[in-house]
């Protein structure tokens, strides 16, 4: 994953409804959600969360498809598992981690 699109990623997470908005895609698995569902569950006007899945989707968070007369939205996981690939990369100095349960620090 390159670092542009890291940051365009990391930019759209850190605005707390699309973070909500990501994460319950994240919940709901492969099966996704439609807006609708989403906006009823989450309590967001459906204006607004159209604008916020637009910038998920734009950063590759998420993906669309349309099923007969609804759009199913869903957690681009690859995506989201290259994002973390890339930010743990050299974490430890590319050994495994350990976290210590009151320190929770990195042990290499």
């Amino acid at each position: 994953m390159e670092s542009t699109e890291v940051v365009r990623s990391l930019a759209a997470l850190a605005q707390p409804v699309r973070l909500q908005v990501f994460r319950a895609l994240v919940v709901a698995g492969s099966g996704g959600m439609t807006p609708g569902t989403m906006a009823e569950g989450l309590d967001i006007p459906a204006n607004t969360l159209s604008f916020h899945l637009k910038e998920l989707s734009h950063a590759g968070l998420v993906t669309q498809e349309r099923s007969s007369r609804n759009i199913i939205y869903r957690a681009a996981y690859d995506r989201m598992n290259a994002l973390l690939g890339y930010l743990t990369e050299n974490c430890c100095r590319g050994g495994a981690c350990v976290v210590e349960a009151q320190a929770a620090s990195c042990h290499c």
